[in-house]
């Protein structure tokens, strides 16, 4: 497979734009997360006093390179006990193939202990596990390094570049518009940063989520580890393993933590993956109306998109720079999120203890994700060669000069006249009005000639409030 012969974009035009994530969201990134868990829980065994399983200081090393250390020629390898099987060899007995993934890692691990100190001891791989304990925990570290080493950091340059937007352009006069139509001015400045605040609130609360696993065998009743060893404390146990994955790297901090649920069928209910994909939506959305809004003031001629040498914007019409990349971005967000919503829609409902329909789901998180990922590239992209033309917003500006109705009406409105908000509707509604016009009824007004003073300094382009403040985040 090349990038011209893959069936989806994200595996070919938008390749390189993806490639952060294969490492975590990958079939090879899930058979890795596999063989983490099932390593690790080998070590946690290890450190249970109930039980009389024990590893040298020698052992423990090569069961942490194990974790550590799965190659592509691995991943390979483990593929291959799946679905074809390992011929007999070196006088080992074959292995047949599985056509079962879990089990397959788990007579990975094994070979891979086999004429080792450990290889006495690799029946207590997958020690009364059932597949799910494994996924289970393995997404969770899938989507928790997802986030912070693949999505956290795409999701960046968007963020930066509206804040860079909103303090430098804090002051630029702008025309609102509400219901499509001139409404009481702004700044762009503040308008970004309205962006950057909605921005925060979804990133904070992905940051602080935590994604629930499962880790208590068949039916989620330890039923295999208690009639093995019912001296053992295995809700604490199994509450210790995944803490434990949070506590991995010395000095690290993860953002999204793993907690063991031990409320579980078969399956962890997914109601945090929920959660998860909906936060992930929201985001989206919002960055949506975002790619919107820009593509709108690049239309109306208010933002400049830099001309790149060579580049062509129509076959047609030379004359075109398009607004691709929020196009783009608005297009992959709303691939994203239409599987994000049904993501939390349907991975949360599974039949009495389980059924398998939640497998092939979870494994469309990349896509989903990876759809995303490419969207926050073109939004950052698209955001880098725009620029206000501050003329253009001036120009909007002067020719509303009827926004000033709301302004001068609450003036008059405070000086008690009467039928202040009626004067003004009879004046401007649905009709064009100049700045002539207005200082022609101001000065007809029934006022001191301080208010009419107050009145006559008022433009649209200082009529902006404290939009200057607040794009500072005040």
């Amino acid at each position: 497979m090349n990038e011209l012969t893959a069936l989806s974009p994200i595996d070919g035009r938008y390749a390189k734009a993806t490639k952060p994530l294969r490492q975590y969201l990958s079939e090879a990134g899930l058979i890795r997360a596999r063989v983490r868990v099932e390593c690790a829980y080998l070590l946690a065994l290890a450190d249970e006093p109930a039980l009389p399983f024990q590893l040298t200081d020698d052992e423990r090393a090569l069961l942490q390179q194990s974790c550590d250390k799965v190659s592509e020629d691995d991943v390979v390898l483990v593929k291959r006990i799946e679905t074809e099987g390992v011929p007999a060899a070196g006088g080992r007995e074959a292995i047949p193939a599985t056509r079962h993934d879990v089990k397959a890692v788990e007579y990975f691990i094994k070979k891979k202990l086999a004429g080792t100190s450990l290889e006495a001891k690799s029946e207590w791989v997958h020690f009364g596990l059932t597949s799910e304990d494994v996924n289970s925990v393995a997404y969770g570290l899938m989507l928790r390094d997802a986030f912070e080493h693949a999505m956290l950091p795409g999701l960046l340059p968007v963020y930066e570049k509206l804040k860079e937007s909103a303090k430098t352009y804090a002051a630029l006069p702008m025309l609102a518009r509400t219901h499509g139509q001139p409404a009481s001015p702004t700044t762009f400045g503040k308008e970004m940063e309205v962006f950057v605040k909605r921005l925060e609130r979804q990133v904070d609360a992905l940051k602080v989520s935590s994604i629930l696993v499962k880790f208590g065998g068949a039916t989620g009743n330890w039923n295999a580890h208690q009639v093995a060893f019912p001296k053992a404390d295995w809700p604490a146990f199994a509450t210790r393993f995944v803490e434990s994955l949070n506590a991995e790297g010395e000095g690290k901090k993860h953002f999204m933590r793993l907690e063991h649920n031990p409320f579980t069928t078969q399956i962890e209910p997914h109601d945090t993956y929920a959660e998860l994909f909906d936060a992930y939506r929201r985001t989206n959305t919002i960055l949506t109306d975002l790619a919107q809004d820009i593509w709108r003031y690049i239309s109306d001629g208010w933002l400049v998109q830099e001309a790149k040498a060579g580049e062509i914007g129509s076959s047609a019409m030379p004359h075109k720079v398009n607004p691709i990349d929020f196009e783009n971005a608005e297009g992959n967000f709303g691939i994203a999120n239409a599987l994000l919503e049904f993501f939390s829609r349907k991975l949360p409902v599974s039949r009495l203890q389980r059924d398998l329909s939640d497998s092939t789901v979870e494994r469309n998180f990349g896509v989903a994700l990876a759809h995303t990922l490419v969207g926050y590239a073109s939004l950052a992209k698209g955001l880098e060669r725009v620029r206000p033309d501050e003329a253009a917003f001036g120009e909007a500006l002067a020719a509303h000069p009827e926004v000033l109705a709301e302004a001068i009406q609450t003036i008059l409105r405070r000086e008690g006249v009467e039928g202040a908000y009626e004067k003004l509707k009879d004046l401007m509604r649905g009709k064009k009005v100049s700045m002539m016009d207005i200082k022609v009824f101001i000065e007809s007004l029934d006022v001191s000639e301080d208010v009419r003073k107050e009145l006559l300094a008022l433009t649209p382009e200082g009529y902006t409030g404290l939009a200057e403040q607040l794009a500072k985040g005040k």
